[in-house]
């Protein structure tokens, strides 16, 4: 995405933000926030848009243009500039706090003056909001627990962003004339949800120079530190770079020892310790003549220790070791495997793009098959009738004649409450596939929880049970079930559980995709994209496979289209 789209769409959230504080219009306040969507997934440059080119954007009208027009022209926009005097700079922040929501950040500001997450944190920890209008015990614990939560992501950055920071500097690196190989190493080659910072490896000849082409890339704020061989710098988005320079010779010991994690890293060093052997960043030496082993990479330096060479994903010391001594590593899912997407969203409810457009893109990016998975009626903000879904219907039959790829037309259900779905069985045989997922009441006691997702997954009707922990990384955390009964129920009767690659969901993320697993449980890896570049987003995803040890074969979108096709056809299920 543009870095000027990337501003509009911050800007204009901002602008939501601040109007709903403000106690605004909601309609108005959702102008902005599908406006920011619109913009945050359109392909073209804003830049060179007149009014009338950004009009033709979604959810952008008049007003909305003129306002876009007058940032990309001027940096700021004046109504924006009053609201940030009228609203306390602190108080924006307590919108990231799950489950407070405008309204009540409002009634706190109002009514106790609070204007920061400390401030929150404090007057829940005293006492001083259970007489609030509107509050009880039950809201205090939710909202304790839902700043535990946002303290514990800290000011660690989304794997998805960090990606894109690392493509681009890797660009950049690898096109030096000193650089014969770059890699970005640590937390976001080993695919962890969130990571501190970015660390990147150059193997070179000439490290001045890539020290100095460090201290200048595109994306650089400020330099934090610059050396002989390791320069550390700030980007404009706060992301902390470390790019150090190695010897071409140390590459695979560096590049082992800069991944990670340290758990692994330690086990490793024992094997070689045990083999005569020490080891570290700068190579691989006989203990005792201190003479160097050649290994110039990973691959020669795992098997110098009788080991076979472990996926970066899987190096966190929980039995990754042990199975590259028995030679029993799985195959990994690679992107390359997958040959479709089974869940994706257009303009008919929380999308930006259009049908069309999502099928071209699908197309465009490969994909043998594609499922259009719009929102079902019970989430009411979505305004789906079953009349918008029939008529989709039909157009996406007229598509499939001649799109050139394979189209599903499918729905994205609500589980409820009670389990319960929101179109009888009479409906819901007419889709191609059925997502089931949890879109509100994630503060049900575990054991209502569990039943109402054994109730979905039961279901002789559902395929794929969505977003299954609905956590939203850093701002909502899991829903609390029981698990492994889950899975057992998913396996038994058939149901696929998804490894959803939003970046603020990765849901299932790695640890529960391994458990899964063991009971013998289907996936789909899916996108869940909202716009044509959302398409994109399942490189995370296949990372969130690979850290739960997911193979191609127990991915339902791996399969040929017959085989999908026929898993997805409605057939009894095992009584539970």
């Amino acid at each position: 995405m543009p870095r000027s789209n990337e501003a509009v769409a911050d800007m204009l959230t901002e602008f939501a933000e601040l109007l709903a504080i403000s106690g605004a219009d909601p309609f108005k306040i959702r102008a902005y926030e599908r406006a920011a969507r619109s913009v945050r997934g359109h392909t073209a440059d804003l830049t060179g848009l007149d009014r009338r080119g950004l009009r033709a954007i979604p959810g952008v009208g008049d007003q909305l243009a003129t306002k876009i027009r007058q940032y990309l022209d001027t940096g700021t926009v004046t109504e924006l500039d009053t609201l940030r005097a009228e609203v306390p700079a602190g108080l924006r922040a307590l919108l990231a706090v799950p489950g407070l929501g405008p309204r009540r950040a409002h009634q706190v500001f109002q009514e106790r003056g609070i204007t920061s997450t400390a401030a929150l944190r404090d007057a829940l920890r005293h006492g001083h909001l259970r007489d609030l209008r509107g509050w009880g015990p039950r809201t205090e614990e939710n909202l304790t627990a839902a700043l535990r939560e946002t303290q514990r992501a800290g000011h660690r950055i989304p794997l998805a962003l960090a990606l894109d920071l690392a493509d681009q500097a890797l660009g950049q690196l690898t096109a030096l004339p000193g650089a014969q190989r770059a890699e970005v190493a640590g937390s976001v080659r080993r695919r962890r949800d969130t990571v501190g910072d970015l660390d990147l490896l150059v193997a070179t000849t000439d490290p001045d120079a890539v020290m100095r082409a460090v201290t200048t890339l595109p994306a650089v704020d400020r330099v934090l530190g610059s050396g002989g061989t390791k320069t550390s710098v700030r980007t404009r988005d706060g992301v902390q770079i470390d790019v150090r320079a190695v010897p071409p010779r140390a590459w695979g010991a560096a590049l082992l020892y800069f991944t990670g994690s340290q758990a692994h890293n330690i086990r490793i060093r024992e094997i070689a310790v045990h083999a005569g052997l020490t080891l570290s960043e700068y190579g691989l030496l006989r203990a005792r003549t201190r003479r160097p082993v050649r290994a110039d990479s990973e691959e020669e330096l795992y098997a110098r220790l009788g080991l076979d060479w472990i996926p970066p994903p899987l190096r966190e010391d929980t039995g990754e070791i042990q199975a590259a001594q028995r030679h029993q590593l799985p195959r990994l899912l690679r992107r390359r495997d997958l040959r479709g997407d089974l869940h994706t969203h257009t303009d008919l409810t929380d999308g930006v793009a259009s049908l069309e457009e999502m099928v071209r893109a699908a197309r465009a990016a490969g994909h043998e098959y594609c499922a259009i998975t719009d929102h079902a009626p019970l989430l009411r903000m979505q305004r789906m009738t079953t009349e918008k879904a029939l008529e989709q219907r039909r157009r996406i039959r007229r598509l499939d004649r001649d799109a050139g790829i394979h189209l599903l037309h499918g729905t994205e259900l609500n589980i409820q409450p009670d389990g319960g779905l929101d179109w009888d069985d009479d409906i819901l045989r007419g889709f191609d596939i059925r997502v089931a997922s949890v879109h509100s009441h994630f503060r049900q006691s575990r054991h209502d929880t569990t039943a109402r997702l054994l109730a979905a997954v039961r279901h002789p009707l559902v395929n794929v049970l969505g977003h299954p922990t609905t956590r939203l990384i850093g701002h909502r955390p899991a829903l609390d079930a029981d698990w492994d009964a889950v899975f057992a129920e998913a396996a038994r009767h058939d149901t696929a559980l998804e490894i959803n690659s939003f970046p603020d969901r990765m849901d299932l993320d790695g640890d529960l995709a391994r458990r899964a697993r063991d009971f013998g449980v289907r996936f789909s890896v899916a996108s869940d994209a909202h716009a044509a570049t959302h398409l994109d987003q399942v490189r995370l995803g296949v990372g969130t496979a690979q850290r739960g040890w997911v193979g191609p074969d127990e991915v339902i979108n791996t399969y040929p289209w017959q085989r999908l096709r026929q898993f997805l056809t409605p057939h009894p299920r095992r009584a539970p």
